[in-house]
């Protein structure tokens, strides 16, 4: 691990401690052992820092995904094809540093700018990533959708607060339908599929 690394882990450390609205620059470089000049060496702010940690962690926790690009479309259907995205998006935000940073990040969307900007990047990069799979699903025949655009933001939204609302009931304990995720997908492809 690089210095830079590990200023941002032990900022993610200290921010799900404190909160990121509370800390400082000083507390970070304590942490670290450095002198507070010093932490300005590797960023220029406590900002540029958080964004630093936010593509860090979001980086790393990609490590987890099994498949990175579209070749494996061919021989399967749009729902086998969606199961398995979604199956990769939910194992990447499974990563125990990016739940870390989300918990902060979310615990601070009403209050801290650079959170709120850090949300609406993170859902910005889902909606992207789900129009261009739509895309190549549309171009190889195997879904048919007049407005991929509005298709693929809502798909991606519900997936998301869909992959919460388990992550919210495996939280306390509360009873949670392991199979909701996989009927929507199964819905959404009867109503998009021709196949």
């Amino acid at each position: 691990m690089n210095k830079k690394e590990e200023i941002i882990y032990a900022t993610l450390e200290l921010a799900a401690e404190y909160g990121l609205k509370s800390l400082s620059m000083s507390q970070i470089a304590e942490k670290v052992g450095i002198k507070k000049p010093s932490l300005y060496n590797h960023f220029e702010s406590k900002e540029a820092l958080i964004k630093e940690m936010y593509e860090l962690i979001r980086e790393k926790s990609k490590e987890n995904i099994s498949v990175n690009n579209f070749d494996f479309i061919k021989d399967k259907s749009a729902e086998e094809i969606l199961k398995a995205a979604v199956l990769n998006y939910k194992k990447m935000v499974s990563d125990e540093n990016l739940i870390r940073f989300y918990k902060v990040i979310y615990s601070e969307r009403t209050i801290n700018p650079e959170a709120t900007q850090i949300i609406i990047e993170e859902t910005n990069k889902m909606v992207s990533a789900t129009k261009m799979l739509f895309k190549v699903l549309q171009d190889n025949k195997k879904i048919y959708i007049d407005n991929i655009d509005v298709a693929a933001t809502s798909f991606a939204m519900t997936i998301h607060s869909l992959i919460d609302y388990e992550f919210d009931c495996k939280k306390v304990n509360e009873k949670y339908d392991k199979n909701l995720i996989q009927d929507y997908i199964k819905w959404f492809c009867n109503q998009y599929s021709k196949e």
